[in-house]
C-alpha cells in the first residue's frame, strides 16, 4: 500500500502524532487494543497506522537527528529512543497483524476440486493458468509492488520465467483482496529491519495450511521402511492416489504457493519471495517423494513392473513442472531428488524385465497339464508382454540394449541379424517368446504320450500366436517375419500329432498282407481281414477312449484339427470298409468286426480335443 502523505506541522509534531496512534494499537499496554485488530477496523484506521509507521521510520533515519550541539544530541537521543520503542510496538502489531490475516484469508477448498487429472478439473475463476494474457492482471501486480514501480517489471518477467510449462495451474491460496494488505504490511517489516520475524510468521502459517492439504490429498507422514512392509495390493491403491495427489501438489499446490510468496515478497527484498516459498514447501515437498523413493528401492518382483512404470511416466511427465517451480539454488535438493528418483524407477523397470526374462527360463514346473491344454506360465507370459507392449512409448526410451543370450547350452538360441530392424524393447519382447517357447519344449517332454507333447506344443505356440494377432501394437512390435516362424512351429506340431497318432492307426487299412495267391476276389484272406478290422477297432477306440480327454481350448483350432485328420481317416476307411464289408458280411459274427459305418467315424471325431473327463462309454449310456 502506498502510504499517503501527512499534514503534521513540524517533525517533531510529526513523531508525536505518529507515536500516540501506535501507543494506542500496543496489545501489551491499551486493554482496548488487545483482541482487535487494525486491518479489520476501517480504512482510515488502517492507513492513519500505516502513516504512523512509515513517519517513524523516516524519523529515525533522518538526517536531522544529527546536531553538533550537545543539547541538541540530548534532544535526538531522547526521540530515536522513543522512535525505537515505537517502531518494535509498531513491528510486534504487524506481525500479528500479518499472522491474522495469513489465517483469516486462507482459501477453502474441497480435495475434489483440486484433482486435475485433466485440464478441466479446477474451476477457471480459481485458476491462473499460465501463458495466458497477463495484461489482464498488470494492474493488480502493480499494486502489489514496493513504490517506484522497480518490482513491477521485475515481477512480471520472473512470473512468466518460469510458467512455460501449460500443465501448471495456479490458485488464490490467499484472498486477493488480502494480498494487498499483507504485502503493505512486508514492505514495513523488511524496512525496519524485521525481514526474518516476517519470513518466519509466513512459514509458520502457511507449513501448517500445507498440512492441511496434504491431508485433505491423502498424502500422510510414512517411512520408507512402513511402505515397503505393505502388501503390494495395498501399494498398488496408494500409488494411483499418489500420482494423482502429486500432480495436484506440484501443478497447484506448489504453483500457487510460489506465485503468493512472488506476490507478497518480489521486489521488496532480494531472494525473499524465494527464501519463504521455500521455508514453506520443502518439508512438504521432500516429504512428497518419500513414497515414490520407497518403491524405487524395494524388492523387485514382476508383477510390479507397471505400476513402477505408471510411477515413472507420472514422475517424467512432472519433472518440467517440478523444474519450473523448483527455479532456485536453494531447491536444488527437491530437483535432484525427483530426478534421482525417475532415475532409480528406470533401473528398476530395467531389472524386473530383465529378471523377468530369467524367471520364464528357469520355471522349474515339470508336472504336466492335463489334456495338452494351455500351459498357466504360458498364459501369464503372453498377457505379461501385452502390458509391456502397453508401455511401449516409455520403455522405448528405458530400454537401451539388446537381451544377452549367452552361450549357456541351457539358454536357447537367437540370431538377431534377421532382426536388425526392431527396436531393443522388439526384440526383448521376441525374446521373451524365445524364451517361453524354450520352456515349453522341455516342458513337453514331461508327457509319456508323444502325440500329447505335440497337441501341447501346438496348443500354447497358437495361443502365443493369437495373442500377438489380437494386440496391433504388439503385433507391430514382433512383425510378421517372427509371426510367421511362430505359426509354421505350431502348424508343424499339428502335423507331427497326425504322424504320431494316425500313421499306425492308417496303416490298419492297407491292402498290403491282405492278398493270398490267385485272382483279386478270391484271393483275400478272410482271416487276415478279421485282424485288420481288429485292430482298427481297437486302435481307433483306444485313440478316442484317451484324445477325447485332451484339450484344445481354440475352437477354430479344435475344428481345423478335426477337420484334418478326418481327411486322412474317413476316406481311407470308406474306401476299406467299402472294399472288404462283403468278405466279413458273408462270414460269421460280423458285427464283431464291422462296429463302425462311416458316418459313426465322424460323429465319434467330434469327440476329439473336448477335454472330457469321463469315459466314452459312461458318457453313452
Amino acid at each position: 500500500m502506498e502510504p499517503p502523505e501527512t499534514s503534521l506541522d513540524s517533525d517533531g509534531s510529526k513523531l508525536e502524532t505518529a507515536e500516540r496512534i501506535i501507543l494506542r494499537w500496543d496489545s501489551a499496554a491499551t486493554d482496548g487494543a488487545r483482541g482487535k485488530m487494525i486491518f479489520q477496523s476501517d480504512r482510515d484506521e488502517v492507513d492513519r497506522f500505516l502513516r504512523a509507521v512509515d513517519e517513524i521510520q523516516r524519523s529515525l533515519s533522518s538526517v536531522s537527528f544529527s546536531s553538533s550541539s550537545s543539547s541538541a544530541a540530548t534532544t535526538v537521543d531522547e526521540h530515536e529512543v522513543k522512535a525505537n520503542s515505537a517502531i518494535q510496538i509498531a513491528m510486534a502489531r504487524l506481525e500479528d497483524e500479518f499472522r491474522n490475516i495469513l489465517l483469516s484469508h486462507t482459501t477453502t477448498f474441497e480435495p475434489d476440486s483440486l484433482f486435475l487429472e485433466e485440464s478441466s478439473s479446477v474451476s477457471p475463476s480459481l485458476c491462473v493458468e499460465v501463458g495466458e494474457d497477463t495484461s489482464t492482471v498488470t494492474t493488480e501486480e502493480e499494486e502489489l509492488n514496493s513504490p517506484g514501480g522497480s518490482g513491477s517489471s521485475r515481477l512480471t518477467r520472473r512470473r512468466s520465467s518460469y510458467r512455460s510449462t501449460s500443465s501448471i495451474r495456479e490458485m488464490d491460496l490467499i484472498s486477493p483482496e488480502a494480498v494487498s494488505d499483507l504485502r503493505s504490511i512486508v514492505q514495513r517489516m523488511v524496512a525496519a529491519g524485521y525481514s526474518r520475524e516476517c519470513i518466519q510468521v509466513y512459514g509458520t502459517v502457511r507449513k501448517s495450511t500445507m498440512e492441511t492439504i496434504f491431508k485433505q490429498l491423502g498424502i500422510v507422514k510414512i517411512s520408507i521402511g512402513d511402505v515397503q512392509k505393505l502388501e503390494w495390493e495395498v501399494v498398488e491403491g496408494k500409488i494411483r492416489k499418489w500420482i494423482r495427489a502429486a500432480k495436484v501438489c506440484i501443478r497447484v499446490v506448489f504453483s500457487s504457493e510460489k506465485r503468493l510468496c512472488e506476490q507478497l515478497f518480489d521486489g521488496i527484498c532480494t531472494a525473499m519471495d524465494e527464501t519463504c516459498f521455500m521455508e514453506t514447501v520443502k518439508a512438504s515437498a521432500l516429504r512428497l517423494f518419500t513414497f515414490p523413493e520407497a518403491i524405487s528401492i524395494s524388492r523387485r518382483s514382476p508383477e510390479k513392473l507397471f505400476k513402477i512404470l505408471d510411477l515413472h511416466d507420472a514422475l517424467t511427465d512432472m519433472l518440467p513442472d517440478i523444474e519450473a517451480i523448483f527455479d532456485s539454488d536453494s531447491s536444488d535438493a527437491i530437483r535432484a531428488q525427483a530426478v534421482e528418483i525417475q532415475s532409480r524407477l528406470a533401473e528398476a523397470s530395467r531389472g524386473i524385465l530383465s529378471e523377468f526374462e530369467n524367471a520364464v527360463l528357469r520355471e522349474p514346473s515339470i508336472v504336466p497339464v492335463p489334456g495338452g491344454t494351455i500351459h498357466p506360465l504360458t498364459r501369464y507370459v503372453m498377457n505379461y508382454i501385452v502390458m509391456i507392449s502397453d508401455y511401449k512409448q516409455t520403455l522405448d526410451v528405458l530400454i537401451m540394449s539388446n537381451p544377452s543370450t549367452g552361450s549357456d547350452p541351457n539358454t536357447p538360441d537367437m540370431d538377431f541379424t534377421e532382426l536388425e530392424s526392431k527396436s531393443p524393447l522388439d526384440l526383448h519382447l521376441i525374446w521373451l517368446i524365445v524364451v517361453l517357447h524354450f520352456n515349453l519344449e522341455e516342458k513337453s517332454k514331461h508327457y509319456r504320450d508323444t502325440s500329447l507333447s505335440h497337441i501341447f506344443i501346438m496348443n500354447n505356440i497358437h495361443y502365443i500366436v493369437q495373442k500377438v494377432k489380437r494386440s496391433p501394437e504388439l503385433r507391430e512390435m514382433i512383425g510378421d517375419h517372427y509371426l510367421r516362424k511362430l505359426t509354421g512351429i505350431f502348424r508343424h506340431a499339428a502335423t507331427n500329432y497326425q504322424r504320431a497318432t494316425w500313421v499306425r492307426v492308417l496303416n490298419s487299412l492297407r491292402d498290403e498282407g491282405l492278398h493270398v495267391s490267385g485272382s483279386f476276389s478270391s484271393g483275400v484272406s478272410r482271416s487276415a481281414l478279421r485282424e485288420r478290422f481288429k485292430a482298427f477297432n481297437t486302435m481307433f477306440e483306444e485313440v478316442h477312449r484317451i484324445q477325447s480327454t485332451w484339450s484344445v481350448p481354440d475352437a477354430q483350432l479344435r475344428e481345423e484339427l478335426r477337420i484334418s485328420l478326418s481327411e486322412h481317416l474317413i476316406p481311407a476307411y470308406r474306401s476299406f470298409l467299402g472294399r472288404f464289408r462283403g468278405h466279413i458280411e458273408s462270414g460269421r459274427h460280423p458285427e464283431n468286426y464291422l462296429k463302425y459305418s462311416v458316418e459313426d467315424i465322424e460323429t465319434i471325431v467330434l469327440d476329439f480335443f473336448e477335454g472330457y473327463t469321463t469315459p466314452p462309454h459312461l458318457r453313452r449310456r
